[in-house]
């Protein structure tokens, strides 16, 4: 052998010998882990046991913790190994507890679960929120911040103290300081209580005001359980500052869900002031076109499922389509022969709206369909640190503001719209001038339809699909039209968004169905008085 051939082989083991001993820390981290004292039925050693692995530095900390609170992480009776089970299925893909490695299908018969208890659930919470306090992604630090905000054991607040000084996000910086001097509550000290006090004042952690309010609580003798006159005097001041808070973020949290119970009510009345404005139909038979559109997205998602974040995107021209061709072939075969007989009107679109349920009953089954909400569509968007705005209803909220501006600049832009408006205004003036007045109402017809098949796609991401969904906002589709003006479209924008706010600042008081009763009660009123509504028609029409 050559020297040089010599000297390479010597290199070589030396860079595999500093690569070896370099991984060894690791590997003798994840080995050392006390996976065995999880086993068997001490859960005092179990809770020791959790809290090594947490101090451990190891990589897998996580990720056994995890498993642990999942109840995924199960031995192998055959071989005594600790693995990681990826589902709860009869079989199911295992993987070694250790180094994370495949270890192929497994049987649940042959795996025995790691048993624990609620008080260990609580332990692991804590031991997987100290280890969050090293993500490196800023929203799972703050949820593992706001996890311990209860948990005031020395190695919680030793994890904060350490984890502060490297913190650089404010945010998250600001609940680290605020968890901390909520421990620093329960100190003998009067001056560290009253920094305390200061330091948690204004945070809405929903802990800080139990500890506030604990703060002021007294004995069964009538004496303050604190006994400083100065802390008691902050918390109280911290108290009603976070009180007000909280009435101004439940003020604007009412306002959001009621604009958008609102904006779907607009969608659903939208369709019917139309074709009421314009032919004088009262369809019963419009909250079944809702329910069509609903369905339309169940059906869409079900036709691809490998598609969920795009299925609503899709769902929107088809159940508007299947919607409106259903409410033409109604228009065509049953309204058209009835047109100036309101009672027989009512009476056939009545039977059938009970047609239309019994055949999505016989195809989907009386059941309940759930349509699954896409990812861009879950969660919520954080204003501050207690308004939370679901994103769905958010998407709703401009979903149905796009599609009024649409129907607005079709009737207003538009051949069809021109036609439109001249049929609602003088039908036999624009019978006179050539307007075909029958395929208008057909169109009309449709397009209200179509309409009520979005706010079918909209309530299909608030609530169960179901054959009686359109029941449950028929009555309120025509309480916004006669509110807002029969055949007035911004007297429908009006009268919805005033009537699903309403709704949802009387509900806390009154209830839902009582809230619902209120409201009818004060339309019933008001059109005593107005009987047009607010936005009532004008015109040679609006005399007839």
């Amino acid at each position: 052998m050559s020297a040089l051939t010599y000297s390479s082989t010597i290199g070589r083991l030396l860079l595999a010998s500093c690569l070896l001993l370099a991984s060894l820390p690791g590997i003798a981290a994840a080995a050392d882990l006390p996976l065995a004292k999880l086993m068997g039925f001490d859960f005092k050693a179990k809770s020791a046991a959790i809290t090594a692995i947490a101090d451990s530095g190891s990589p897998r900390a996580a990720t056994i913790l995890g498993a642990l609170l999942d109840g995924r992480l199960l031995m192998r009776k055959a071989d005594s190994r600790m693995v990681i089970a990826a589902t709860s299925e009869p079989k199911t893909a295992i993987s070694d507890a250790l180094d994370g490695s495949e270890l192929g299908s497994e049987e649940l018969v042959n795996l025995k679960k790691v048993v624990i208890n609620n008080q260990l659930r609580l332990v692991l919470r804590g031991a997987l929120a100290r280890l969050g306090l090293a993500n490196s992604d800023r929203d799972a630090r703050l949820a593992a911040v706001e996890a311990l905000a209860a948990d005031d054991t020395p190695g919680t607040i030793a994890a904060l103290e350490d984890a502060l000084p490297k913190e650089q996000d404010a945010g998250v910086k600001r609940a680290m300081q605020v968890v901390l001097a909520l421990a620093a509550l329960g100190r003998p000290e009067e001056t560290q209580r009253l920094a305390a006090v200061n330091i948690v004042s204004g945070s809405m952690l929903g802990e800080v005001r139990n500890r506030l309010a604990a703060l002021l609580a007294k004995d069964a003798e009538g004496k303050p359980l604190e006994p400083s006159m100065d802390v008691r005097v902050a918390a109280a001041r911290a108290l009603r500052a976070i009180d007000e808070r909280r009435a101004h973020y439940e003020l604007v949290q009412t306002i959001f869900f009621g604009l958008s119970l609102g904006f779907v009510l607009v969608l659903a009345a939208t369709g019917l002031a139309i074709t009421f404005g314009v032919m004088g139909v009262i369809n019963m038979a419009h909250g079944e076109m809702m329910m069509l559109g609903a369905y339309t997205t169940y059906v869409v998602q079900q036709a691809f499922p490998n598609h969920i974040e795009q299925s609503l995107f899709m769902a929107i021209p088809a159940a508007f389509l299947v919607a409106a061709a259903v409410g033409i072939v109604i228009e065509r075969g049953i309204v058209r022969f009835l047109y100036g007989r309101p009672l027989e009107t009512l009476l056939a679109t009545f039977g059938v709206s009970l047609f239309l349920q019994q055949v999505v009953r016989s195809v989907f089954s009386p059941l309940n369909r759930a349509v699954a909400t896409p990812q861009w569509m879950s969660g919520q968007l954080l204003l501050g640190d207690a308004l939370a705005l679901t994103w769905n209803r958010l998407y709703i909220i401009v979903f149905s503001a796009l599609v009024f501006a649409a129907l607005l600049a079709l009737l207003r832009f538009t051949s069809l719209g021109l036609h439109v408006r001249a049929v609602a205004q003088n039908r036999a003036m624009a019978r006179a001038m050539g307007v075909r007045a029958g395929w208008v109402d057909a169109l009309t017809f449709g397009l209200g339809s179509g309409v009520a098949g979005l706010a079918g796609v909209a309530l299909s991401q608030l609530t169960n699909v179901g054959p009686n969904l359109g029941q449950s906002y028929i009555i309120d589709s025509f309480m916004v039209v006669v509110f807002g003006g029969v055949g007035n479209l911004w007297g429908t924008l009006v009268a919805g968004l005033s009537l699903g706010i309403a709704n949802k600042f009387l509900e806390p008081f009154a209830g839902a169905v009582l809230a619902k009763i209120l409201v009818l009660v004060f339309i019933i009123l008001f059109i005593q008085k107005w009987p047009r509504g607010l936005f009532p028609q004008r015109g040679r029409a609006a005399e007839a």
